[in-house]
């Protein structure tokens, strides 16, 4: 099954399996380490497990609204998600460990026993964009595998699960086609070597491809690699947010 077709149910397995990997890198870890940066820029490693544990708890708060009816945001605020992640980075890692530990837990404990009807509700996300309950695991799943990577401790684009990389791929060159400049980047052809994965990007005809495996792809795509293992003329593109 892959997770373009997978159930909110099937989905809490890989959250379950992504989580745990995610959990040994952070056993890993020393307080030396944690201070140091990630490869996010401005963000040290503490930043991204504090990002990790208040994402949870933000989840969490929309598969309560989902349950309950009572409309629950996911962040109180964008100022207030910011300042918790900064207040949350220099705590020591027993303590950031823990936190993740819990909050996932906490997350997992309500997803796997949601009612099957409740993932159908309509909640929205921090954009203010409304999204039915039962894409909720998708999210923490990309949570969880990109900023694994982002940790810059040897996870790599490479390790991400190949129904991972099936289901996001497409979708981030569907979000990237609305954000191109095509004045400024010209349209090109997208081809995977390990699957049969082609899309363009941009509105005209392609003048050149850009050919390398499914990960590859997704992770320059994504600003999480310079595409040194793709080939072609790389163009610029539009930062990942």
């Amino acid at each position: 099954m892959t997770s373009e077709t997978a159930t909110p149910t099937d989905l809490l397995d890989q959250v379950a399996a992504s989580t745990a990997r995610f959990d040994t890198t952070i056993g890993t870890l020393t307080e030396v380490a944690l201070a140091e940066p990630s490869r996010l820029p401005g963000w040290t490693r503490g930043h991204v497990l504090a990002h990790m544990a208040r994402n949870a708890d933000s989840l969490l708060n929309l598969l309560l609204w989902a349950r309950t009816g009572i409309e629950i945001p996911q962040y109180a605020s964008g100022a207030l998600r910011d300042a918790d992640i900064e207040a949350g980075a220099p705590r020591t890692l027993e303590v950031q460990h823990a936190d993740f530990a819990a909050s996932a837990h906490r997350w997992q404990a309500v997803a796997t026993t949601m009612p099957s009807a409740d993932w159908l509700a309509e909640v929205r996300n921090r954009q203010g964009g409304t999204l039915t309950a039962d894409q909720i695991p998708w999210m923490r799943l990309r949570e969880t595998e990109i900023h694994h990577v982002d940790l810059g401790t040897g996870y790599t684009p490479a390790d991400w699960p190949a129904p991972f990389v099936s289901r996001l791929l497409p979708e981030t060159v569907i979000d990237l086609a609305t954000k191109l400049d095509p004045e400024a980047t010209p349209t090109f052809d997208l081809q995977a070597t390990d699957t049969d994965f082609i899309a363009t990007l941009g509105p005209g005809r392609p003048n050149h491809t850009i050919i390398g495996p499914s990960h590859a792809l997704l992770a320059w795509l994504l600003g999480r690699s310079p595409g040194q293992d793709l080939t072609g003329p790389l163009p610029p593109l539009p930062a990942w947010k």
